[in-house]
Protein backbone atom coordinates (compact mmCIF):
# COMPACT_ATOMS: atom_id res chain seq x y z
CA UNK A 1 0.00 0.00 0.00
CA UNK A 2 1.28 3.50 -0.87
CA UNK A 3 2.18 5.82 2.05
CA UNK A 4 -0.54 8.23 3.17
CA UNK A 5 -0.25 11.67 1.51
CA UNK A 6 0.74 15.03 2.95
CA UNK A 7 -2.23 17.40 3.09
CA UNK A 8 -1.94 21.16 2.54
CA UNK A 9 -4.66 22.92 4.53
CA UNK A 10 -5.64 26.50 5.35
CA UNK A 11 -8.17 29.27 4.90
CA UNK A 12 -8.62 30.89 1.45
CA UNK A 13 -5.87 32.93 -0.21
CA UNK A 14 -2.96 32.06 2.09
CA UNK A 15 -0.90 30.61 -0.78
CA UNK A 16 -1.63 26.89 -0.48
CA UNK A 17 -1.64 26.33 -4.26
CA UNK A 18 1.55 28.35 -4.69
CA UNK A 19 3.23 26.13 -2.10
CA UNK A 20 1.83 22.99 -3.75
CA UNK A 21 3.12 24.01 -7.19
CA UNK A 22 6.51 24.91 -5.74
CA UNK A 23 6.90 21.56 -3.97
CA UNK A 24 5.89 19.37 -6.93
CA UNK A 25 7.93 21.48 -9.36
CA UNK A 26 5.16 22.20 -11.86
CA UNK A 27 2.03 24.25 -12.16
CA UNK A 28 -0.86 21.90 -11.33
CA UNK A 29 -3.10 24.06 -9.13
CA UNK A 30 -4.53 27.35 -10.40
CA UNK A 31 -3.06 30.36 -8.62
CA UNK A 32 -4.76 33.75 -8.46
CA UNK A 33 -5.79 36.60 -6.20
CA UNK A 34 -9.43 35.51 -6.08
CA UNK A 35 -10.11 33.60 -2.81
CA UNK A 36 -11.38 30.06 -3.20
CA UNK A 37 -9.97 29.30 -6.64
CA UNK A 38 -8.95 25.78 -5.59
CA UNK A 39 -12.06 23.76 -4.74
CA UNK A 40 -11.25 20.07 -5.19
CA UNK A 41 -8.36 18.06 -3.83
CA UNK A 42 -5.44 18.17 -6.27
CA UNK A 43 -2.90 15.35 -6.09
CA UNK A 44 0.77 15.59 -6.97
CA UNK A 45 4.11 13.99 -6.14
CA UNK A 46 7.02 15.80 -4.51
CA UNK A 47 10.60 14.73 -3.82
CA UNK A 48 13.11 15.88 -1.22
CA UNK A 49 16.48 14.35 -0.33
CA UNK A 50 15.74 11.35 -2.52
CA UNK A 51 12.40 10.57 -0.84
CA UNK A 52 9.14 10.83 -2.74
CA UNK A 53 5.80 11.58 -1.14
CA UNK A 54 2.28 12.34 -2.32
CA UNK A 55 1.03 15.86 -1.78
CA UNK A 56 -2.59 17.05 -1.75
CA UNK A 57 -3.77 20.62 -2.27
CA UNK A 58 -7.21 21.49 -0.86
CA UNK A 59 -9.78 24.24 -1.21
CA UNK A 60 -9.62 27.13 1.24
CA UNK A 61 -11.84 26.57 4.30
CA UNK A 62 -14.01 29.08 6.13
CA UNK A 63 -15.40 27.24 9.15
CA UNK A 64 -19.14 27.55 9.62
CA UNK A 65 -19.78 29.02 6.17
CA UNK A 66 -23.16 27.71 4.99
CA UNK A 67 -22.71 28.58 1.30
CA UNK A 68 -22.90 25.48 -0.88
CA UNK A 69 -19.34 25.47 -2.22
CA UNK A 70 -17.46 26.25 1.03
CA UNK A 71 -19.49 23.59 2.88
CA UNK A 72 -18.70 21.02 0.19
CA UNK A 73 -15.02 22.01 0.32
CA UNK A 74 -15.02 21.38 4.07
CA UNK A 75 -16.55 17.93 3.49
CA UNK A 76 -13.72 17.21 1.06
CA UNK A 77 -11.10 18.30 3.58
CA UNK A 78 -12.60 16.24 6.41
CA UNK A 79 -12.46 13.20 4.16
CA UNK A 80 -8.88 14.01 3.16
CA UNK A 81 -7.81 14.20 6.81
CA UNK A 82 -8.84 10.58 7.32
CA UNK A 83 -6.31 9.41 4.71
CA UNK A 84 -3.44 11.82 5.47
CA UNK A 85 -0.16 11.16 7.25
CA UNK A 86 0.63 14.77 8.09
CA UNK A 87 -0.82 18.26 7.54
CA UNK A 88 0.93 21.41 6.38
CA UNK A 89 -1.28 24.05 8.02
CA UNK A 90 -0.68 27.17 5.91
CA UNK A 91 -1.32 30.67 7.31
CA UNK A 92 -0.57 34.19 6.06
CA UNK A 93 2.30 35.76 8.01
CA UNK A 94 1.32 39.22 6.76
CA UNK A 95 -2.30 39.00 7.88
CA UNK A 96 -1.51 37.70 11.34
CA UNK A 97 -3.65 35.24 13.26
CA UNK A 98 -7.30 35.43 12.16
CA UNK A 99 -10.44 33.95 13.68
CA UNK A 100 -10.57 31.48 10.78
CA UNK A 101 -7.01 30.35 11.56
CA UNK A 102 -7.95 29.80 15.22
CA UNK A 103 -11.03 27.77 14.28
CA UNK A 104 -9.03 25.57 11.91
CA UNK A 105 -6.31 25.12 14.56
CA UNK A 106 -8.92 23.86 17.06
CA UNK A 107 -10.21 21.39 14.49
CA UNK A 108 -6.69 20.11 13.77
CA UNK A 109 -5.95 19.68 17.48
CA UNK A 110 -9.12 17.56 17.76
CA UNK A 111 -7.99 15.56 14.74
CA UNK A 112 -4.84 14.71 16.69
CA UNK A 113 -2.52 14.01 13.76
CA UNK A 114 0.89 15.46 13.00
CA UNK A 115 0.80 19.12 11.94
CA UNK A 116 3.50 21.48 10.71
CA UNK A 117 2.44 25.13 10.81
CA UNK A 118 3.66 26.99 7.70
CA UNK A 119 3.59 30.79 7.91
CA UNK A 120 3.65 31.71 4.23
CA UNK A 121 4.40 35.04 2.50
CA UNK A 122 7.38 35.71 4.79
CA UNK A 123 9.32 37.33 1.97
CA UNK A 124 11.82 39.07 4.28
CA UNK A 125 13.25 38.84 7.80
CA UNK A 126 10.66 41.39 8.94
CA UNK A 127 7.81 39.05 8.04
CA UNK A 128 9.66 36.14 9.61
CA UNK A 129 9.44 38.01 12.92
CA UNK A 130 5.69 38.47 12.41
CA UNK A 131 5.35 34.72 11.87
CA UNK A 132 6.32 34.14 15.50
CA UNK A 133 2.79 35.28 16.43
CA UNK A 134 1.38 32.00 15.09
CA UNK A 135 3.10 29.95 17.79
CA UNK A 136 0.14 30.73 20.04
CA UNK A 137 -1.98 28.42 17.88
CA UNK A 138 -0.35 25.60 19.82
CA UNK A 139 1.62 23.63 17.25
CA UNK A 140 5.07 22.41 18.23
CA UNK A 141 6.80 23.02 14.91
CA UNK A 142 6.31 26.14 12.78
CA UNK A 143 8.20 27.57 9.82
CA UNK A 144 8.30 30.98 8.17
CA UNK A 145 8.47 30.50 4.39
CA UNK A 146 7.82 32.24 1.11
CA UNK A 147 6.43 29.78 -1.42
CA UNK A 148 6.62 32.47 -4.08
CA UNK A 149 10.36 33.01 -3.55
CA UNK A 150 11.21 29.47 -2.37
CA UNK A 151 12.45 30.99 0.90
CA UNK A 152 12.68 28.82 4.02
CA UNK A 153 11.42 25.67 2.32
CA UNK A 154 14.51 23.52 2.96
CA UNK A 155 14.10 23.59 6.74
CA UNK A 156 10.37 22.87 6.42
CA UNK A 157 10.97 19.91 4.09
CA UNK A 158 13.67 18.46 6.35
CA UNK A 159 11.19 18.53 9.23
CA UNK A 160 8.50 17.04 7.01
CA UNK A 161 10.69 14.04 6.19
CA UNK A 162 11.34 13.53 9.91
CA UNK A 163 7.61 13.46 10.58
CA UNK A 164 6.65 11.25 7.64
CA UNK A 165 6.21 7.57 8.47
CA UNK A 166 9.13 5.62 7.03
CA UNK A 167 6.93 2.97 5.47
CA UNK A 168 8.41 0.15 3.48
CA UNK A 169 7.87 0.49 -0.22
CA UNK A 170 5.45 -1.96 -1.79
CA UNK A 171 6.70 -4.52 -4.23
CA UNK A 172 8.11 -2.88 -7.30
CA UNK A 173 8.27 -5.86 -9.61
CA UNK A 174 5.47 -6.45 -12.07
CA UNK A 175 3.69 -3.16 -11.50
CA UNK A 176 1.15 -2.57 -14.22
CA UNK A 177 1.34 0.60 -16.26
CA UNK A 178 -1.03 3.31 -15.13
CA UNK A 179 -3.86 4.13 -17.53
CA UNK A 180 -4.60 7.84 -17.52
CA UNK A 181 -8.22 8.66 -18.36
CA UNK A 182 -9.34 12.28 -18.74
CA UNK A 183 -13.04 13.07 -18.47
CA UNK A 184 -13.72 16.06 -20.72
CA UNK A 185 -16.76 17.99 -21.84
CA UNK A 186 -18.76 21.17 -21.59
CA UNK A 187 -19.58 22.61 -18.14
CA UNK A 188 -22.34 20.88 -16.21
CA UNK A 189 -22.59 17.72 -18.33
CA UNK A 190 -21.81 15.51 -15.33
CA UNK A 191 -18.04 15.01 -15.41
CA UNK A 192 -17.58 15.13 -11.65
CA UNK A 193 -20.66 12.97 -11.08
CA UNK A 194 -19.22 10.35 -13.41
CA UNK A 195 -15.88 10.26 -11.59
CA UNK A 196 -17.63 10.01 -8.24
CA UNK A 197 -19.70 7.10 -9.54
CA UNK A 198 -16.57 5.33 -10.82
CA UNK A 199 -14.81 5.86 -7.51
CA UNK A 200 -17.82 4.99 -5.40
CA UNK A 201 -17.48 8.12 -3.27
CA UNK A 202 -17.91 11.87 -3.51
CA UNK A 203 -14.26 12.41 -4.32
CA UNK A 204 -14.92 15.47 -6.51
CA UNK A 205 -17.19 18.36 -5.55
CA UNK A 206 -20.52 18.15 -7.40
CA UNK A 207 -22.67 21.26 -7.63
CA UNK A 208 -25.49 22.46 -9.89
CA UNK A 209 -23.45 25.61 -10.53
CA UNK A 210 -21.84 25.35 -14.00
CA UNK A 211 -18.06 25.46 -13.92
CA UNK A 212 -17.68 24.17 -10.34
CA UNK A 213 -14.55 22.23 -11.30
CA UNK A 214 -11.74 24.59 -12.22
CA UNK A 215 -8.59 22.55 -11.67
CA UNK A 216 -7.77 19.22 -13.24
CA UNK A 217 -8.23 16.73 -10.42
CA UNK A 218 -6.48 13.34 -10.33
CA UNK A 219 -7.97 10.33 -8.57
CA UNK A 220 -6.34 6.92 -8.35
CA UNK A 221 -8.44 3.80 -8.86
CA UNK A 222 -7.57 0.09 -8.99
CA UNK A 223 -10.14 -1.87 -10.98
CA UNK A 224 -10.11 -5.19 -12.83
CA UNK A 225 -6.39 -5.69 -12.33
CA UNK A 226 -5.50 -2.27 -13.75
CA UNK A 227 -4.43 1.01 -12.16
CA UNK A 228 -6.28 4.07 -13.41
CA UNK A 229 -5.54 7.75 -12.96
CA UNK A 230 -8.85 9.55 -13.48
CA UNK A 231 -8.45 13.20 -14.46
CA UNK A 232 -11.52 15.38 -13.95
CA UNK A 233 -10.94 18.47 -16.09
CA UNK A 234 -12.48 21.91 -15.83
CA UNK A 235 -15.56 22.50 -17.98
CA UNK A 236 -14.60 23.86 -21.39
CA UNK A 237 -16.70 26.45 -23.14
CA UNK A 238 -16.18 28.86 -26.03
CA UNK A 239 -13.54 31.41 -25.13
CA UNK A 240 -15.84 34.29 -26.04
CA UNK A 241 -18.17 33.19 -23.22
CA UNK A 242 -15.51 33.16 -20.53
CA UNK A 243 -15.43 36.24 -18.32
CA UNK A 244 -13.75 35.44 -15.01
CA UNK A 245 -9.97 35.18 -15.05
CA UNK A 246 -10.07 31.92 -13.08
CA UNK A 247 -12.36 30.31 -15.61
CA UNK A 248 -10.19 31.43 -18.54
CA UNK A 249 -7.24 29.85 -16.78
CA UNK A 250 -9.23 26.67 -16.16
CA UNK A 251 -9.71 26.18 -19.91
CA UNK A 252 -5.96 26.41 -20.46
CA UNK A 253 -5.34 24.00 -17.59
CA UNK A 254 -7.92 21.52 -18.94
CA UNK A 255 -6.33 21.53 -22.41
CA UNK A 256 -2.91 21.13 -20.84
CA UNK A 257 -3.89 18.23 -18.59
CA UNK A 258 -5.60 16.44 -21.47
CA UNK A 259 -2.12 16.03 -22.90
CA UNK A 260 -1.25 13.85 -19.88
CA UNK A 261 -4.05 11.39 -20.65
CA UNK A 262 -4.02 8.20 -22.70
CA UNK A 263 -7.79 8.00 -23.13
CA UNK A 264 -10.35 10.82 -23.18
CA UNK A 265 -13.96 10.19 -22.19
CA UNK A 266 -15.96 12.97 -23.84
CA UNK A 267 -19.26 13.47 -22.06
CA UNK A 268 -22.20 14.57 -24.19
CA UNK A 269 -25.56 15.77 -22.84
CA UNK A 270 -28.38 13.46 -23.97
CA UNK A 271 -30.99 16.14 -23.35
CA UNK A 272 -29.24 18.92 -25.27
CA UNK A 273 -27.76 16.68 -27.94
CA UNK A 274 -24.36 17.10 -29.62
CA UNK A 275 -23.31 20.73 -30.06
CA UNK A 276 -20.67 22.68 -31.94
CA UNK A 277 -18.78 23.08 -28.67
CA UNK A 278 -18.74 19.30 -28.24
CA UNK A 279 -17.14 19.10 -31.68
CA UNK A 280 -14.54 21.68 -30.65
CA UNK A 281 -13.68 19.70 -27.53
CA UNK A 282 -13.46 16.47 -29.53
CA UNK A 283 -11.07 18.23 -31.90
CA UNK A 284 -8.78 19.11 -28.97
CA UNK A 285 -8.59 15.44 -27.99
CA UNK A 286 -8.20 14.28 -31.58
CA UNK A 287 -5.43 16.79 -32.33
CA UNK A 288 -3.65 15.63 -29.19
CA UNK A 289 -3.78 12.06 -30.53
CA UNK A 290 -5.83 10.71 -27.63
CA UNK A 291 -7.95 7.60 -27.72
CA UNK A 292 -11.55 8.65 -27.26
CA UNK A 293 -14.80 7.26 -25.89
CA UNK A 294 -18.03 9.21 -26.40
CA UNK A 295 -20.27 8.84 -23.34
CA UNK A 296 -23.81 10.17 -23.75
CA UNK A 297 -24.78 11.13 -20.21
CA UNK A 298 -28.28 11.71 -18.74
CA UNK A 299 -29.71 9.03 -21.01
CA UNK A 300 -32.23 8.24 -18.25
CA UNK A 301 -33.83 11.67 -18.85
CA UNK A 302 -34.56 11.01 -22.53
CA UNK A 303 -38.05 9.85 -23.50
CA UNK A 304 -37.48 6.46 -25.08
CA UNK A 305 -38.98 5.47 -28.41
CA UNK A 306 -38.20 2.91 -31.08
CA UNK A 307 -34.89 3.67 -32.76
CA UNK A 308 -34.06 6.62 -30.47
CA UNK A 309 -30.57 5.22 -29.76
CA UNK A 310 -29.68 4.78 -33.43
CA UNK A 311 -31.06 8.22 -34.25
CA UNK A 312 -29.04 9.91 -31.53
CA UNK A 313 -25.90 8.03 -32.54
CA UNK A 314 -26.31 9.23 -36.12
CA UNK A 315 -26.60 12.83 -34.88
CA UNK A 316 -23.36 12.39 -32.96
CA UNK A 317 -21.60 10.86 -35.96
CA UNK A 318 -22.77 13.70 -38.21
CA UNK A 319 -21.51 16.35 -35.79
CA UNK A 320 -18.24 14.63 -34.80
CA UNK A 321 -17.19 13.07 -38.12
CA UNK A 322 -13.48 13.35 -37.43
CA UNK A 323 -13.67 10.98 -34.43
CA UNK A 324 -15.61 8.24 -36.20
CA UNK A 325 -13.29 5.70 -34.54
CA UNK A 326 -14.70 6.55 -31.08
CA UNK A 327 -17.30 4.14 -29.63
CA UNK A 328 -20.52 5.59 -28.22
CA UNK A 329 -21.90 4.50 -24.84
CA UNK A 330 -25.22 5.68 -23.40
CA UNK A 331 -24.92 6.16 -19.63
CA UNK A 332 -26.34 7.85 -16.56
CA UNK A 333 -23.69 9.08 -14.15
CA UNK A 334 -26.43 9.72 -11.58
CA UNK A 335 -27.94 6.22 -11.54
CA UNK A 336 -24.80 4.39 -12.66
CA UNK A 337 -26.50 2.92 -15.75
CA UNK A 338 -23.79 1.36 -17.99
CA UNK A 339 -21.03 3.36 -16.25
CA UNK A 340 -19.28 0.05 -15.55
CA UNK A 341 -18.63 -0.34 -19.30
CA UNK A 342 -16.31 2.68 -19.47
CA UNK A 343 -13.21 1.35 -17.69
CA UNK A 344 -13.01 -1.92 -19.72
CA UNK A 345 -13.36 0.19 -22.88
CA UNK A 346 -10.54 2.44 -21.64
CA UNK A 347 -8.32 -0.62 -21.13
CA UNK A 348 -9.09 -1.84 -24.65
CA UNK A 349 -8.31 1.61 -26.08
CA UNK A 350 -5.07 1.82 -24.07
CA UNK A 351 -3.90 -1.53 -25.43
CA UNK A 352 -4.82 -0.48 -28.98
CA UNK A 353 -2.82 2.74 -28.84
CA UNK A 354 0.28 0.74 -27.83
CA UNK A 355 -0.16 -1.92 -30.50
CA UNK A 356 2.98 -2.41 -32.58
CA UNK A 357 3.06 -4.26 -35.91
CA UNK A 358 6.27 -5.65 -37.37
CA UNK A 359 7.60 -4.09 -40.58
CA UNK A 360 7.46 -7.45 -42.36
CA UNK A 361 3.80 -7.98 -41.57
CA UNK A 362 2.96 -4.38 -42.44
CA UNK A 363 4.54 -4.65 -45.86
CA UNK A 364 2.70 -7.86 -46.68
CA UNK A 365 -0.51 -5.97 -45.98
CA UNK A 366 0.85 -2.95 -47.84
CA UNK A 367 1.45 -4.97 -51.01
CA UNK A 368 -2.08 -6.35 -50.86
CA UNK A 369 -3.50 -2.86 -50.37
CA UNK A 370 -1.57 -1.44 -53.31
CA UNK A 371 -2.86 -4.17 -55.60
CA UNK A 372 -6.33 -2.70 -55.11
CA UNK A 373 -7.30 -0.82 -58.31
CA UNK A 374 -8.48 2.11 -56.18
CA UNK A 375 -4.95 2.66 -54.89
CA UNK A 376 -2.83 1.41 -57.79
CA UNK A 377 -2.73 4.61 -59.86
CA UNK A 378 -1.88 6.80 -56.90
CA UNK A 379 0.76 4.35 -55.69
CA UNK A 380 2.43 4.35 -59.11
CA UNK A 381 2.33 8.14 -59.35
CA UNK A 382 3.98 8.54 -55.95
CA UNK A 383 6.28 5.54 -56.45
CA UNK A 384 5.51 4.11 -53.01
CA UNK A 385 8.11 1.67 -51.68
CA UNK A 386 7.38 0.39 -48.21
CA UNK A 387 5.70 1.16 -44.88
CA UNK A 388 6.94 0.99 -41.30
CA UNK A 389 5.51 1.82 -37.89
CA UNK A 390 7.42 4.76 -36.50
CA UNK A 391 5.75 5.04 -33.11
CA UNK A 392 2.91 4.08 -30.78
CA UNK A 393 0.83 6.24 -28.45
CA UNK A 394 -0.80 6.96 -30.88
CA UNK A 395 0.12 4.44 -33.62
CA UNK A 396 2.05 6.30 -36.31
CA UNK A 397 3.07 4.87 -39.69
CA UNK A 398 5.45 6.21 -42.32
CA UNK A 399 5.16 5.35 -46.02
CA UNK A 400 8.30 5.98 -48.04
CA UNK A 401 7.94 7.30 -51.60
CA UNK A 402 10.17 8.62 -54.35
CA UNK A 403 7.82 11.44 -55.31
CA UNK A 404 5.39 13.65 -53.45
CA UNK A 405 2.12 15.24 -54.52
CA UNK A 406 0.18 17.01 -51.80
CA UNK A 407 -3.28 16.26 -53.11
CA UNK A 408 -2.58 12.64 -54.01
CA UNK A 409 -0.57 12.27 -50.81
CA UNK A 410 -3.59 13.19 -48.68
CA UNK A 411 -5.71 10.77 -50.68
CA UNK A 412 -3.39 7.81 -50.17
CA UNK A 413 -2.92 8.69 -46.48
CA UNK A 414 -6.68 8.53 -45.91
CA UNK A 415 -6.93 5.30 -47.87
CA UNK A 416 -4.11 3.60 -45.97
CA UNK A 417 -5.54 4.85 -42.67
CA UNK A 418 -8.85 3.18 -43.52
CA UNK A 419 -7.16 -0.06 -44.62
CA UNK A 420 -4.98 -0.31 -41.53
CA UNK A 421 -7.97 0.28 -39.28
CA UNK A 422 -9.93 -2.42 -41.13
CA UNK A 423 -7.15 -4.98 -40.61
CA UNK A 424 -6.02 -4.22 -37.05
CA UNK A 425 -7.77 -3.58 -33.75
CA UNK A 426 -7.05 0.12 -33.29
CA UNK A 427 -10.06 0.41 -31.01
CA UNK A 428 -11.14 3.98 -30.11
CA UNK A 429 -7.72 5.18 -31.21
CA UNK A 430 -6.55 7.60 -33.91
CA UNK A 431 -3.81 6.38 -36.22
CA UNK A 432 -1.53 8.59 -38.23
CA UNK A 433 -0.12 7.82 -41.66
CA UNK A 434 2.66 10.03 -43.04
CA UNK A 435 4.26 10.08 -46.48
CA UNK A 436 8.00 10.66 -46.58
CA UNK A 437 10.33 11.02 -49.51
CA UNK A 438 13.25 8.60 -49.60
Amino acid sequence: MAPAPVLILGRPNVGKSTLFNRLIGQRRSIVGDEPGITRDRIYGEAEWQGRRFDLVDTGGILMGDDAILPSRIFEQVRFALTESAIVLFVVDSRAGVTAADEQLAKHLHKWGGRVLLVANKADSSLWEMHAEEFRRLGFERSFAVSAEQARGLSEMLDALLEELPNEEEGTTGGKSKEIKVAVIGRPNVGKSSLINKLLGSERVIVSPVPGTTRDAVDSMLAHGGHDFRLIDTAGIRKRSHIQAKAERMSVLMAERHLKRADVAVLLLDAVEGPTATDATIAAIGSDAGKSMILAVNKWDLVTKSKGIGSEFEQRVRDRLKFVDYAPIVFISALSGHRVSKLLPLAVKAFEARHLRISTGELNRVFEAVLSDPRAMDVAKALRLHYITQADTDPPTFVVFASARSGKMGESIERYLNHQLRARYEFFATPIRVRLRRR
